[in-house]
Formats: C-alpha cells, structure tokens, sequence
C-alpha cells in the first residue's frame, strides 16, 4: 500500500512539475519574442509604428502559450510603469501621455488576444519588420 500511495504521489508531483517547466519555457521564449521587438522598434525608428511593434511582440510571445502571454503581460506593464516613473522624475513627460500609453495597452492587448497585428503596422514600413 505504501508503495501505492508512494508511485502515485511521485507521479503527481512529476506531472505538476512537468507543466511548470513547460510553463518556464514558454515565458522565457515570449520574453526574447518582446525583447526582439522591442529591438526591432528602436531599431526601425520609424514614426508611428510604435504600437505595431507591441502588438507584434505580445502576438508572437502569445502564441508561446500561457507563459509566453504571462511574460508578455509582466513586460508590458512594467514598461508603462517605468514610463511613468521617468515622467515624474523627469517633471514633464515623456511626450506619450495617457492618450498614448492608454493606445500602447490597447495594441498590447491586441496581441495578446491573437489578432493579427499588421492591423497597427503603418504604411511604408520597411518589410524587414
């Protein structure tokens, strides 16, 4: 009976384990999916594409799983939060406003949510993004 009780709550635990290294991977692969997006953005410089590169980055760590939406959901708030911050220290802000930072969640959410996030993506973009 020991034994019994024994394998069954082995494989309990391994099963439960299983899922959150499962998990640990998704989000650590939607974090490099953001932070190539992120990249790509300062990379781009390119006006008015800021919220094609949140939608695309929420919809490639999204598409990871749960943990990639997680990571995608961590990132993107704290980036708002830090945004924040640097506004109040800076004692202005950093010309994206609440108008602005509201339209970034939206894009975020957009990603997260699996629509397609050319929706965002202005025109003359080069196809390199």
């Amino acid at each position: 009976m020991k034994l019994f009780t024994g394998l069954v709550f082995c494989s309990l635990v391994l099963g439960v384990s299983s899922e959150w290294y499962s998990f640990l991977g998704e989000a650590a692969q939607g974090a490099w999916d953001m932070w190539r997006a992120y990249s790509d953005m300062r990379e781009a410089n390119y006006i008015g594409a800021d919220k094609y590169f949140h939608a695309r980055g929420n919809y490639d760590a999204a598409r990871r799983g749960p943990g990639g939406v997680w990571a995608a959901k961590v990132i993107s708030d704290a980036r708002e939060n830090s945004q924040r911050v640097t506004d109040f220290f800076r004692h202005g802000n950093s010309g994206h406003g609440a108008e602005d930072s509201k339209a970034d969640q939206e894009a975020n959410e957009w990603g997260r949510s699996g629509k397609d996030p050319n929706h965002y993506r202005p025109e003359g973009l080069p196809d390199k993004y």
